[in-house]
């Protein structure tokens, strides 16, 4: 695959970040998207919730708010793509600007609000893609102003369902009044459990998965661990977006709102993922985000305990021939440690010996 991305790249770098995001899914949609055609090599290759995934590497949930390009994402090699987070009715997000780089961090700070186009062209779009090959995710939210949170991802979930091969309850961003409040124990057990009741009433099962925060106390992540395994969900995704400002961010952007991605956030929330996968004692899949930006921060999600890893920011610094570079690099850490398969190197950082 040719990369043009160092050719785009000062001109997308000299405008303003949403625009040039905006700018970018357009593109794809041409459907001009210049693919990988070598094959996943078979070290990299994993069932997980009962999936089969070509490789572990997924494009993380806000990349595509409207499930407008799954395809042409996963022809640049993603082994799965989630889109969304959508919510039922259509909302415009936070007032502009709410997007910031932060070059000299290789991070991004975001106060979108979840910003999308509503449950019915998202289902719509998903529907048209209906019977082709590709693992795509439905990560639904609530709208900002909705009371009863339950009955907007209840609300999504029965519509999407039958759509998409695996769901995302996604409690965690820091851009929707309240909505981290849902990680508290009660609230998020009575959550999981209407959520859950509504896939059974689809007759559809994909597997379902909550994404938390990296901002978590010790207490908070006993509980939803406690209650995840009780709830009889089949995932974790850790984590979304932090609100913490490392020294690293320059102290003008460190005062914006929102949420942080990017490199500052690979510490941090490798180490949460940790934490979850001691708590859960390798009893649930973990998905391992934020940070990522190469072969061997994917790998240190997985030896943390992550059975996939996602990524989106760095993109906006690498371009999408990112993709194909983390998988080679993974690929030849895997196999000079001696590993058959991606499975087996899930947790390593937290075995004896």
């Amino acid at each position: 695959m040719v990369d043009l991305y160092p050719l785009a790249r000062p001109f997308l770098m000299a405008m303003d970040a949403e625009q040039a995001h905006n700018l970018t899914i357009a593109a794809l949609k041409t459907g001009l998207v210049p693919g990988g055609s070598r094959r996943d090599p078979d070290v990299l290759a994993a069932r997980v919730f009962g999936l089969d995934f070509s490789n572990p590497i997924g494009l993380a949930a806000g990349f595509d708010k409207n499930a407008e390009v799954p395809d042409a994402m996963l022809k640049l090699g993603f082994g799965f793509v989630e889109c969304g987070t959508v919510t039922p009715r259509p909302q415009d997000g936070n007032p502009k600007p709410r997007l910031f780089r932060v070059p000299t961090a290789q991070a991004v700070i975001n106060r979108f609000g979840f910003n999308n186009q509503g449950l019915d062209a998202y289902a719509a779009r998903l529907s048209a893609r209906a019977g082709r090959p590709g693992i795509v995710g439905a990560n639904v939210g609530k709208n900002k102003d909705t009371v009863d949170a339950a009955s907007d991802y209840t609300a999504c979930i029965r519509r999407v369902a039958h759509l998409a091969k695996y769901l995302v309850v996604n409690v965690s961003s820091p851009n929707t009044p309240g909505l981290r409040t849902l990680q508290s124990r009660d609230a998020l057990a009575d959550l999981l459990g209407q959520c859950l009741a509504a896939r059974t009433e689809t007759g559809a099962t994909p597997p379902l998965l909550l994404k938390v925060a990296p901002d978590l106390t010790d207490e908070d992540k006993a509980d939803i661990a406690a209650v995840v395994l009780d709830s009889g969900i089949d995932g974790l995704i850790v984590s979304n977006t932090t609100l913490a400002r490392p020294a690293a961010i320059p102290p003008a952007l460190a005062a914006e709102a929102g949420g942080l991605s990017g490199r500052p956030l690979l510490e941090p929330s490798t180490k949460v993922l940790g934490e979850f996968y001691q708590l859960l004692g390798g009893k649930l899949p973990l998905v391992g985000v934020g940070g990522v930006s190469s072969g061997a921060d994917a790998y240190a999600k997985i030896r943390s305990g992550a059975s996939l890893v996602q990524l989106y920011s760095a993109m906006a610094y690498q371009g999408p021939a990112l993709v194909g570079r983390i998988k080679a690099e993974l690929a030849q850490r895997l196999t000079d440690d001696g590993y058959a398969h991606v499975a087996d190197a899930v947790g390593a950082a937290h075995r004896k010996g």
